[in-house]
């Protein structure tokens, strides 16, 4: 009986980190095969015979990548894109989760009721619409219609994360300086605006990711090869002899480095700032 216990309190504290573990090679193992097959020689690419470590770790592919036509073009493009669109649906943010979670005001539970909606909703369905809306403004091959859009995109994430982390600051530190002569804008931007840095940070990852990486929009309003992003331009990466696996692999591993990079800033503070967003407010 003592050994049966004895092994099913084993199991139970072994299988958590098991699945961990199998999570993360499943997780894992794509991302590395990316990377690797980016250094690899061509034969080595091409080999019946997997080879999972790159003998003679080569930087042809990668130069073949960044030296291809429209390459840091279109890098331009989706970061001008990436970093408007993040950037204002952040302002926009900001003020609306701080007038939800602070001011009782006629519509307000609809308001986030909306922005729930809105979150749920996938947006490949309105693919047809803003083309639409896009065509008859004359905006098409523009990569403004693609900043609206993705400020769209992102805003109502960014409210209903932003609006718990609000509710998590006191309003007495808003009350305090108020009463030193601070108006109440003066008060959020000099007071409430510091602490909330984590959610700010949870919030500007998963924009960045969301625009950095979206690919229906580009392909239906851009069709100007000049005005399109690297998403889109990785799908049709090809050179006269065909497939060229070796400097897809190496722009895809070009295309990934920067959200990695970000992550890995970002992470403890954007970590905090959703788990605050989820359960406050």
């Amino acid at each position: 009986m003592r050994r049966s216990r004895s092994l099913s309190g084993t199991i139970g504290r072994i299988w958590p980190g098991a699945t961990a573990v199998v999570l993360f090679v499943a997780f894992a193992f794509p991302v590395y095969w990316m990377f690797a097959t980016a250094f690899k020689a061509n034969k080595d690419i091409v080999s019946d015979t997997p080879v999972w470590f790159p003998a003679h770790p080569t930087l042809d592919h990668f130069t073949k990548a960044v030296d291809a036509d429209g390459f840091w073009t279109l890098v331009g493009n989706s970061l001008t894109v990436t970093l408007v669109a993040v950037g204002l649906s952040l302002v926009i943010a900001l003020l609306a989760s701080f007038a939800v979670a602070r001011m009782r005001f006629k519509g307000r539970k609809s308001f986030v009721l909306v922005m729930m909606m809105a979150q749920m909703a996938p947006w490949e369905v309105m693919v047809i619409a803003y083309y639409m809306i896009v065509r008859d403004a004359e905006m098409l091959n523009g990569l403004l219609p693609l900043i609206a859009i993705y400020t769209v995109m992102v805003l109502p994430f960014a409210v209903l994360t932003l609006r718990g982390y609000v509710a998590a600051v006191p309003k007495e530190l808003e009350e305090s300086a108020m009463v030193d002569g601070c108006t109440r804008f003066q008060a959020f931007v000099r007071v409430v605006f510091p602490l909330l840095a984590p959610g700010v940070m949870a919030t500007s990852l998963f924009g960045f990711i969301t625009v950095w990486n979206e690919f229906p929009m580009v392909l239906i309003l851009n069709k100007d090869p000049g005005s399109q992003t690297l998403p889109l331009w990785l799908t049709g990466f090809r050179t006269t002899f065909g497939d060229d696996w070796g400097a897809t692999m190496a722009a895809s591993s070009l295309f990934a480095v920067p959200i990695l990079i970000l992550f890995v800033i970002l992470q403890r503070k954007a970590v905090g700032g959703l788990t605050s967003g989820a359960v406050k407010g």
